[in-house]
């Protein structure tokens, strides 16, 4: 008998409705973001060596995440999209081109702080051998990135263009993999192992049912801050926190890793038609869902947000104009009303809330650069609180 992806992942490790969290919504089948039709993800995954760090050599504990909102085949045709930054201490690409025009119509790619340049190039290299007409006059990839070097060696140089092209060409629709893989291998949440997480909701609206689905990945928090579904476990949870201990950063000079730093990004799709200034209001949302997590927003954390939608396919394009316009040269935009737009905000909340447990949920405990240790979410806590 098959378990529910909901509650499930593939390989049978629980996700955090597997271990009794009562979460409110309806969550898409999958409760993913590859529940918005024709939406991917695929991953790069790099984990290599172990001991003392040797800047270049390791030990490797990062990688790079791909979200293609229409899929491959429809890299080029622009979905409408807003951003909010939370917190600017951190970076996504291409942002004030989508404040410009309030489209996007490239893959969306997560990876670590000092790999943005790498992946930026390897989205131009794909774009170049599958889609050579849309390459022809100028890119500008979304790349975003949160910090993994309290585990990864983050300044060598390990992420490369190809690991970028790999991502992209392994994005699928289906389950989606969480917790220590693609961008998030080597991420901190809460001082435990956090990485990528998703979740989804069901929009009934006009007799339609719409999807919005969130992936975060999940680097920030400080232990005592942890809350599970209203309920605030971290000081119960305080032991065993190696990641708070901020001696490593006195030993080796790093500003960035003691607890509360970190990053988080979140995405946010749906296949309702939205205008771009609606997209942005729903990227508003999302630090009311981190919120709910116990998060009070750390000044050295980058927390930056996108949202877009899939729907009014063939609108919101900018190309190089080649002749006069005509009748036809008019872009047309069905969208829900302002006033009908609560239960989205509502979604956003719920499925960005549920994707940062789910990411937790789904860390194993993981050692990186130095011995440096991050002990995974203690399941049978959890499950004890909500039995």
């Amino acid at each position: 008998m098959s378990q529910d992806p909901a509650t499930h992942a593939p390989d049978g490790r629980p996700r955090a409705r597997g271990l009794g969290v009562p979460l409110p919504g309806t969550p898409g089948p999958l409760d993913a973001i590859t529940d918005v039709p024709g939406l991917t993800v695929g991953y790069g995954t790099l984990l290599q060596g172990d001991g003392p760090l040797v800047v270049g050599r390791g030990p490797v504990r990062t990688g790079v995440t791909a979200i293609l909102p229409r899929g491959a085949g429809g890299v080029g045709v622009p979905c409408a999209a807003g951003w909010w930054s939370l917190n600017g201490n951190g970076e996504m690409t291409g942002t004030t081109w989508i404040s410009e025009v309030g489209a996007l119509a490239v893959p969306v790619m997560v990876t670590n702080t000092h790999a943005v340049g790498p992946v930026h190039t390897g989205v131009v290299e794909w774009v170049v051998r599958n889609r050579p007409a849309l390459a022809a006059e100028w890119l500008l990839p979304v790349v975003a990135e949160t910090w993994d070097g309290y585990l990864n060696d983050v300044n060598g140089g390990h992420v490369r263009p190809e690991h970028a092209v790999a991502a992209l060409d392994a994005a699928a629709g289906g389950p989606v993999v969480e917790g220590s893989v693609g961008g998030g291998t080597g991420m901190v949440c809460y001082g435990f192992k956090g990485g990528s997480g998703t979740a989804s909701r069901l929009v009934p609206y006009a007799g339609s049912t719409y999807t919005v689905g969130a992936f975060v990945q999940a680097n920030f928090g400080d232990r005592p801050e942890l809350t599970i579904a209203g309920v605030r476990l971290g000081e119960r949870l305080a032991a065993d926190d190696p990641v708070s201990d901020v001696r490593w950063l006195q030993a080796d000079g790093y500003g960035r890793g003691a607890a509360g730093h970190g990053s988080v990004i979140a995405v946010v799709a749906t296949d309702a038609p939205l205008l771009p200034g609606q997209c942005s209001a729903l990227a508003r949302r999302v630090p009311l869902g981190l919120a709910r997590t116990g998060t009070t927003g750390s000044h050295f954390s980058g927390d930056i947000f996108l949202a877009l939608s899939t729907a009014n396919a063939g609108a919101l394009r900018s190309e190089t104009p080649v002749s006069a316009p005509t009748d036809a040269d008019y872009d047309r935009l069905t969208f829900v009303p302002w006033g009908r737009l609560d239960p989205f905000f509502n979604a956003v909340v719920e499925a960005v809330e549920e994707a940062v447990l789910n990411a937790l949920v789904a860390g194993v405990a993981m050692t990186g650069r130095d011995g440096h240790r991050v002990p995974g979410l203690p399941h049978d806590v959890v499950a004890d609180v909500f039995a």
